[in-house]
């Protein structure tokens, strides 16, 4: 319109990273140990983090910050640099990733050289899918006045796909996939890809042959799982609990939050609560009937599998994160699913 006022436009303006991070070990390193500053890396990488540890001991070395995938646990190893990347650094890393036996490993850098960017890229071709380099530019912004805001550049990562594709050729060589493998593979692949479109928060692992995936909920011991029966005809998500204190997690949730638990997810499934008392595992299943073999059934299928995933992430995620197992003790009861499992500590009794 004539005459209309022009928008105020601010400028973007780059702000030196030792303006506010003097040292790496003492300014860079406690700031991206905090959970929300964690969060930020993680959902650059794809990956939900867990601090387990910071200058963590190697041999004569110590590593930066030494976190948990809560998807499965394995460890993620990320080494902080706010300067220019070095050989230094690069063969630190190698190190460390020996001495912890580290899964993914995260190199943070103000800038990356192409030599060492091409050698993140060389390991992540060269090394198989259970280890995942990563190779991260750190900047930060702001307009005026206003707050610095840290931004996350990926600079080299792993390739999903031609990994997979390409252990997959390798196994076939010397057995072919049967055909439900065949089904699981192609399903998890387009699941994937649906969550991705879809906007979805939930993540889920690489797309394999088996006949699960998982994602995480927030914590380590704690998963959200998607399963498809081809054999019965089942299809299913549930939230696992593992670990010693599986059945003291189990039982907080079931004492605590069963009513909200029923109203959230009971209409989306059938409802099962599963103690699993002689396994190392219990579980929240949502389960219902269909037909997965048929890939016509498949855009609804996913519909429904997004829907629940998305209703367990929502409700299970600030649950999890405040269960203690020492509030549960190992007893006789007769509540509905923990019969001979667990009772709550009573209130102020010291455990």
């Amino acid at each position: 319109m004539i005459g209309s006022p022009k928008p105020a436009l601010a400028r973007l303006e780059r702000v030196e990273l030792r303006n506010v991070w003097l040292g790496e070990a003492t300014d860079f390193t406690p700031w991206l140990a905090q959970p929300e500053n964690l969060a930020l890396l993680g959902e650059a990488i794809g990956i939900e983090l867990e601090v387990e540890s910071q200058e963590k001991n190697v041999g004569p070395f110590r590593a930066d910050i030494l976190c948990r995938d809560t998807i499965n646990g394995h460890y993620v190893l990320i080494e902080n640099q706010l300067e220019r990347t070095d050989h230094v650094h690069l063969g630190q890393l190698l190190t460390y990733a020996a001495g912890l036996d580290a899964a993914s490993i995260v190199w943070l850098a103000a800038r990356f050289t192409e030599e060492h960017r091409a050698a993140l890229d060389w390991l992540n071709n060269a090394t198989t899918s259970g280890f995942n380099f990563f190779g991260l530019e750190i900047e930060l912004w702001q307009i005026g006045d206003s707050a610095r805001a840290p931004k996350f550049n990926v600079i080299s990562k792993p390739n999903d796909w031609s990994k997979t594709v390409r252990e997959q050729v390798a196994g076939a060589q010397s057995a072919e996939l049967t055909e439900f493998q065949r089904l699981h593979l192609e399903f998890w692949t387009q699941f994937r890809q649906y969550l991705e479109d879809r906007g979805s928060v939930i993540r889920t692992n690489r797309p394999s042959k088996d006949h699960w995936t998982y994602s995480p909920v927030g914590r380590t011991g704690f998963t959200l799982s998607a399963w498809n029966s081809m054999r019965d005809g089942r299809s299913g998500v549930n939230l696992s609990m593992t670990g010693p204190d599986a059945k003291a997690h189990f039982g907080l949730i079931r004492e605590r939050h069963h009513a909200l638990v029923e109203e959230r997810l009971s209409s989306l499934g059938k409802l099962d609560w599963r103690p699993m008392p002689h396994a190392k595992e219990s579980q929240i299943l949502l389960t219902r009937q269909g037909a997965p073999t048929k890939k016509e059934t498949w855009p609804d299928l996913d519909a429904w599998m997004a829907n629940a995933l998305e209703a367990m992430h929502a409700l299970f995620s600030p649950i999890v994160k405040s269960l203690s197992a020492v509030e549960f003790v190992a007893a006789e009861s007769t509540a509905p699913g923990l019969e001979g499992i667990l009772v709550p500590v009573d209130a102020g009794r010291d455990v």
